[in-house]
């Protein structure tokens, strides 16, 4: 597809795009101003890890710092932790319900490459968010403290039994030497020695025991992490969430993204044709006039180039007859068919406006009214139906223009279906039929047929032999590919000339390049008189033509 197709769709959609961004760039709004406002505070912890008495190599202590961060990430989200945090800010409850009467949510992620930790907890307090924040990691401190002491507990506590015992030893030994006093005889000389000998050597262990215990105290402070509030977390001002505006604004961007996309799919899916281009792909016929959609469905409102002379629709219609006139530069158009693939797609309308503005040039000009299944030409012009085309097929003494009406349009007369037969393609295949259109050609410089459409009824595919050339009425956004197609493969089984395709009930949206030209064409009729039927007229292709007189002719009204 070309830019300015893209263009023109983006136009013709504007208002479901424009739609659907303000409808959910609202709803986004203002569901977010109801949802309770969200604070966040953030802390950071340092880690300042144990060596290891086995110095190891520095990637290896890389690894292990790493897998310390992560550990100790998971470790502060832990339920003991978080229970312990509860009870320390002086909750009763435990920490799932009051982290769902707050909404309380906790982040914790080791910084890359750091020995912090940066722990983020949401709230819809702010003061509470902080205070969690800075509570969590003195109670995980004190935890994992408790958790390390515990390692050495059952050691420690064997060496002070030890010592405890040795301590005893040592002050029954002194009691002992102590009531010996000066020993005199050789008896109490030895006794003497040897309680002061085992003094010595419980003396000995006792500080052999105290080492051990000054040693177990130093493993235990150099084998143990350190926990440090680094940065403390300050109490939030401004809440995390909801942000309305912002919120507003991505729904706003997703909402036209999402009605762009629906346009692009309903076009895609969408096989109607709407511009030229899509006529000339499926029939290879060339547009011969795109008329805008009439307001209203009045007679008044659907005659518009009898109302409104100087009207885009009207103007429209004028260059449908200037083409009409280059179609056909060897043999000139005596009769023409105008047919459209379904009903309902303007062909009557077609023709009363195509016989009018073809009226206004000096041309007599008859409509014929072949649609014996639901007549409409009557109708427009407000005509009586009582004879018409069958009355004067099956009449053949009569006079071949008795039945024709004046529609008060100079130069413009009807001849109406009449009674409507139970066999319509039968009569309109006859040889009677035949014969009477080429009566009728003599007295008049142009017939206008009005026929069944195409693919309705076989009526159409009848009367496209008898005429000099066809032309198909194809309303906008309505008339399907399969339609249009269908239609062209009927006329040329049958041998029909198909000219051209009249594009009509156009719209703005729909136009595409066509709109500008009937605004052009509005601005410059509103400007310059287009005449009413009477004297020089200036058709659509800018030369002058000069109209005739009108033949005199026998007409019933």
């Amino acid at each position: 597809m070309e830019l300015r197709h893209y263009i023109n769709l983006l136009r013709k959609w504007l208002w479901l795009i424009v739609l659907c961004t303000v409808i959910a760039g609202t709803a986004a709004y203002l569901f977010s101003r109801q949802q309770t406002p969200i604070y966040e505070a953030t802390s950071t912890i340092l880690i300042n890890q144990a060596r290891s008495p086995v110095r190891g190599t520095e990637y290896a202590d890389i690894l292990t710092s790493e897998r310390v961060a992560r550990t100790y990430a998971e470790l502060l989200q832990d339920w003991p932790v978080v229970e312990l945090t509860a009870r320390q800010l002086g909750f009763d409850q435990d920490f799932e319900t009051i982290a769902d009467a707050y909404q309380i949510a906790l982040t914790v992620d080791p910084i890359r490459d750091t020995q912090l930790i940066e722990l983020r907890v949401e709230a819809s307090s702010p003061d509470l968010a902080a205070r969690i924040a800075n509570t969590l990691p003195d109670v995980f401190r004190e935890t994992n403290l408790q958790r390390q002491r515990e390692r050495y507990d059952v050691t420690r506590g064997e060496l002070q039994a030890e010592l405890a015992a040795v301590e005893a030893d040592m002050v029954a030994t002194q009691e002992a030497i102590d009531r010996l006093g000066d020993a005199e005889t050789a008896e109490a000389k030895a006794a003497l020695g040897r309680l002061q000998s085992t003094l010595r050597r419980y003396e000995a262990s006792y500080s052999s025991l105290l080492s051990s215990l000054e040693e177990l105290r130093l493993s235990e402070v150099q084998t143990s992490d350190n926990i440090v509030l680094a940065t403390p977390a300050q109490v939030p001002e401004d809440p995390v969430r909801p942000r309305p505006l912002l919120n507003g604004l991505l729904a706003a961007l997703v909402g036209a993204m999402l009605a762009v996309g629906a346009a692009l799919l309903i076009e895609y899916l969408d096989d109607t044709v709407k511009t030229p281009e899509d006529v000339r792909d499926v029939s290879t016929l060339p547009t011969l006039a795109g008329v805008m959609a009439l307001n209203g469905t009045t007679p008044q409102r659907r005659m518009i180039a009898a109302t409104d002379p100087r009207s885009p629709q009207a103007e429209a219609y004028r260059v449908l007859r200037t083409n009409l006139q280059f179609t056909s530069l060897d043999k000139p158009l005596r009769s023409l068919l105008i047919s459209s693939p379904g009903p309902g797609e303007g062909k009557s309308t077609t023709v009363a406006n195509l016989g009018i503005v073809i009226a206004q040039a000096g041309n007599r000009v008859l409509l014929i009214d072949a649609d014996l299944r639901r007549p409409t030409l009557h109708k427009l012009f407000q005509l009586p139906n009582g004879v018409g085309l069958t009355t004067a097929l099956f009449q053949i003494d009569q006079p071949v223009d008795w039945c024709i009406q004046d529609t008060g349009q100079a130069n413009l007369s009807v001849l109406t279906t009449g009674p409507i037969p139970p066999n319509p393609a039968e009569l309109l295949g006859s040889e009677r039929m035949h014969q009477f259109l080429q009566q009728l050609e003599q007295t008049y410089d142009f017939l206008l047929i009005d026929s069944p459409p195409v693919l309705a009824v076989t009526d159409a595919a009848i009367l496209s032999n008898q005429a000099d050339g066809i032309v198909l009425v194809v309303s906008a956004g309505v008339t399907r590919f399969d339609m249009l197609a269908r239609a062209m493969e009927r006329l040329d089984s049958v041998g029909g000339r198909p000219l051209g395709v009249v594009l009509n009930r156009l719209t703005e949206r729909a136009s595409d390049g066509y709109y500008y030209e009937y605004q052009v064409a509005s601005q410059y009729s509103s400007g310059d008189d287009q005449g009413d039927g009477t004297g020089d007229q200036r058709p659509a292709n800018g030369r002058l033509r000069r109209t005739r007189s009108p033949k005199t002719t026998g007409q019933v009204s």
